[in-house]
């Protein structure tokens, strides 16, 4: 239970220094803005009190926002975000449930369900940041541009670093 209290503490510590340090200052044409930081409430325990993801959710969002300068944007999609986990979860259920299983995970769950519920939980963080930073409908395609190519690219992201991070551990 400490070590994964510890692990966590020190994923939201990284996540967070990393996207506000070097993600926040990478803009590709200005439609491509990877948001690495959500990889923190993805990979909370299956078994996580929904009140608890929402908290912690607030709080990595928040942080984001305190040094990016963005007034709560970032919180109010990762507040979002944690809203619709439980869903995605029961929703990509496996038969067995999850009651093996601590956190989601690839070798665990496999690639395409891995695949398909960052995938879903990236894309609605995503609709609520853009969409909330817009603020309108008059930009609409733009935006919902901006929102499927961050996506993509957060998700490839997001697979590099298990990747990389699985690999130290071995």
């Amino acid at each position: 239970m400490i070590n994964l209290v510890t692990r966590n503490i020190i994923r939201f510590l990284v996540l967070v220094l990393f996207q506000v340090l070097v993600l926040n200052n990478i803009y590709l044409s200005g439609f491509i803005n990877p948001n690495l930081y959500i990889l923190f409430i993805l990979l909370l325990p299956v078994n996580t009190a929904p009140p608890t993801v929402m908290l912690l959710s607030f709080f990595i969002g928040l942080s984001v926002d305190i040094f990016s300068d963005t007034g709560g944007m970032h919180a109010a999609a990762s507040v979002f975000l944690a809203f619709c986990r439980p869903y995605i979860l029961k929703l990509l259920s496996p038969r067995e449930g999850y009651e093996y299983i601590t956190e989601p995970a690839i070798k665990q769950l496999g690639f395409t369900w891995f695949l398909v519920y960052i995938f879903m939980l990236v894309l609605s963080h995503h609709l609520v940041l853009f969409y909330v930073e817009v603020f309108r409908f008059s930009e609409f395609f733009y935006t919902f541009a901006k929102v499927l190519l961050s996506t993509v690219t957060t998700v490839i992201i997001i697979f590099l670093v298990l990747f990389l991070v699985q690999r130290k551990k071995e």
